[in-house]
């Protein structure tokens, strides 16, 4: 975790002069009995480090706590209301704007932050400086580049995407037993009233056994080409 929290200095990010910053909006919730509290935060910071590196942006660390409540039936989840993320990001964008940095890419890793969507919206009334990324269409293409076999229906917690990028990027954090968790909810209809506890019972809605790091390192590499349409619509003055 520690290798995807940024370690530039003021000096570093003064010689950048990067007026985008890259800010990974984790979570902290269960994601089964064998990967980590803190996967979603590992998956934004991946997908943001990569992008920061690409780009030459200004990378920043990671919000590691969001909307988790729908996963709040099994131990360990730790939530804030929307409206305190909300709080945090747009603090975070103000910050950014008076010292210079006018734009920001939100790299969300976790589906439950729908009000994220909010925080860009009302962001770019006067012009674009806010984008959320990846949107659904940039799901769509990575997965088809790194030939998920699994569906985004299929593929909805603790499955062969996040799976796939850990393996590439922290495989480390994968515990044994993994390949034993597969669990298929395709149809969700009651999530938000019933949370996750309506759908399964081992915290998993995917099937971690096909995560590869080969996939990973496809899902990386079509995610940052996909980030390209995204910050050039961003101001940078």
């Amino acid at each position: 975790m520690d290798a995807l929290i940024t370690a530039a200095t003021s000096a570093d990010e003064r010689q950048r002069g990067a007026k985008i910053a890259v800010l990974p909006v984790g979570s902290f919730e269960q994601h089964g009995a064998h990967l980590p509290l803190t996967t979603d935060t590992v998956v934004a910071g991946l997908i943001a480090q990569r992008i920061a590196t690409d780009y030459d942006l200004f990378l920043l660390p990671p919000v590691t706590v969001s909307c988790s409540h729908e996963h709040a039936h099994m131990p360990g989840t730790v939530s804030i209301s929307a409206a305190t993320l909300y709080a945090v990001v747009n603090d975070i964008r103000k910050s950014l704007q008076a010292s210079g940095v006018p734009s920001l890419l939100i790299v969300n890793g976790h589906g439950g932050n729908y009000v994220l969507s909010n925080v860009v919206q009302e962001s770019n009334t006067s012009g674009p400086s806010v984008a959320l990324f990846p949107a659904r269409e940039d799901w769509h293409q990575a997965r088809d580049a790194a030939g998920l076999e699994s569906s985004s229906a299929e593929d909805m917690h603790g499955g062969e995407l996040e799976v796939s990028l850990l393996r590439h990027g922290a495989p480390h954090l994968i515990r044994d037993g993994i390949e034993g968790d597969d669990h298929s909810a395709p149809d969700r209809p009651h999530l938000l009233t019933l949370g996750m506890a309506g759908y399964t019972e081992n915290g998993i809605i995917g099937s971690p056994s096909l995560g590869t790091a080969g996939k990973g390192q496809a899902l990386l590499d079509s995610l940052s080409k996909s980030a390209a349409a995204h910050l050039a619509l961003l101001r940078t003055t």
